[in-house]
């Protein structure tokens, strides 16, 4: 019996201590710290209700409305005391309401100090469960149950009733005509049923609050869901449409030259090339479903998908020129490895830049610039007028608008104009962090 009866006193007395630790944290411990009421939130549906101004002024209601019954409580103390007598009596019992406002936990103690120097000092109009008194202490527990945790309420009322209980054992032999213990027995019967009203309410708006927020939560979740089911099936599409007239593309290109008898050298490269492109739009392809499949785009960054740098500029330009336009390269500075965004980036420019030439100025002659400068990489395609017109092209503007994308990713400026000679001029300018400080 004894190996269960220490078991069960060490927990009990775990219980005890855990107890007595709230009640410290809650009551004891920075009772008289500043915390302001603050004002209704801007979308309350009290404040939605009233026009801009009077909306403004509804948020502080709260604080008018207790400030409002303080100062009835006040006069009728007055009214009944009279003389400096009520004018003190009334700060007895106003200044803790008005207390909470600022320092609800400390409001409570100068309102228990009150009962206990009423209970001292005060008449029998003045007792400390007076009708002032009361009402008083009733009030303050009453927001501070509204202001603080739900067991603060269950604290305070529970320190109130042995409050009684002690104002009852000391003073009841001294002043019998008090009647402590039915004025205790109706504040403890009244401030219970107000004191549990009032914290469930609050636990109901703390869990409306919480589902409010697990369905925002949710909503996120099913909207970044839809995203990524959206997206899964953009890259089937393209799959099952892009990938398969470009593997067609590719087939017929390479077999074009078996079907004809002695096939032109410039055909059969022509054909060459366009079996090239096609086998390099569908490696392409595949990286992009790839990263749009992912929730990381950046998954598809590492080595096993290679990224096209400036190093792969000559053949860009040598697959531009078998496409029919003259294009001239110029390479200007000390040439230097960059950072791989900066490559891929100054690669994507020139290559849209490009495509647009052959889209919107058919015939025309382009000229590619790379400066390689101190402070980054300067890109400059410039294009003469087009000899013919061009075919209407859907979607245009898209390229440029990636392209300052890119650009201002980087943190670089760009610039895309038409000349005077009726051509189209792209510059671009991409910052690069000098060796020493990018390792610093």
């Amino acid at each position: 019996m004894t190996d269960t009866y220490e078991p069960r006193l060490r927990s009990e007395m775990r219980i005890a201590r855990g107890a007595l630790d709230r009640l410290r944290e809650d009551l004891f411990h920075d009772a008289f710290a500043f915390r302001p009421l603050p004002p209704l939130a801007a979308d309350h549906r009290l404040v939605r209700l009233l026009p801009g101004r009077a909306a403004r002024y509804a948020r502080w209601l709260p604080h008018a409305a207790l400030v409002a019954f303080t100062g009835m409580v006040m006069l009728a103390t007055v009214g009944h005391e009279g003389g400096l007598l009520g004018v003190f009596a009334a700060l007895l019992v106003g200044v803790p309401m008005l207390t909470t406002l600022f320092r609800p936990v400390g409001a409570w103690w100068m309102s228990v100090g009150v009962i206990l120097f009423t209970s001292t000092f005060g008449g029998y109009a003045l007792g400390p469960w007076s009708p002032a008194t009361f009402f008083s202490h009733l009030v303050v527990m009453l927001v501070v149950a509204l202001r603080t945790r739900p067991r603060v309420a269950a604290e305070m009322w529970l320190l109130t009733g042995a409050l009684g209980v002690f104002i009852g054992v000391f003073f009841q032999t001294v002043r019998p005509y008090y009647g402590f213990d039915s004025d205790l027995f109706q504040m403890m019967l009244l401030s219970g049923v107000l004191l549990f009203a009032v914290a469930a309410f609050r636990g109901l708006r703390e869990s409306k609050q919480q589902v409010a927020a697990q369905v925002a939560v949710t909503e996120v979740e099913r909207s970044r869901r839809t995203v990524l089911e959206e997206r899964t099936t953009i890259a089937r599409e393209l799959h099952d449409v892009v990938a398969h007239h470009m593997s067609v593309v590719a087939i017929q290109a390479e077999a074009a030259p078996y079907r004809v008898q002695d096939t032109p050298p410039e055909l059969a490269a022509a054909f060459q090339t366009i079996r090239e492109n096609a086998v390099a739009a569908l490696t392409e392809l595949r990286r992009i479903l790839g990263v749009v499949r992912s929730e990381n785009p950046d998954a598809f960054a590492g080595p096993e998908a290679p990224q096209p740098t400036l190093e792969a500029l000559p053949a860009l330009l040598g697959n531009i020129r078998s496409a029919g336009l003259a294009v001239e390269h110029v390479t200007t500075g000390a040439v230097r490895p960059l950072p791989q965004g900066v490559e891929l980036s100054a690669y994507r420019i020139v290559q849209e830049a490009l495509s647009n030439v052959l889209r919107h100025a058919p015939g025309a002659e382009a000229r590619v610039e790379v400066s390689y400068v101190l402070g980054g990489l300067g890109l400059r395609v410039i294009n003469g007028a087009p000899n013919r017109l061009a075919k209407p092209s859907p979607g245009a503007g898209h390229g440029v608008l990636g392209m300052r994308e890119r650009v201002a990713m980087l943190g670089g400026a760009m610039t895309a104009e038409a000349t005077a000679d009726g051509g189209y001029e792209v510059a671009a300018f991409l910052p690069v962090e000098p060796a020493g400080e990018a390792a610093a």
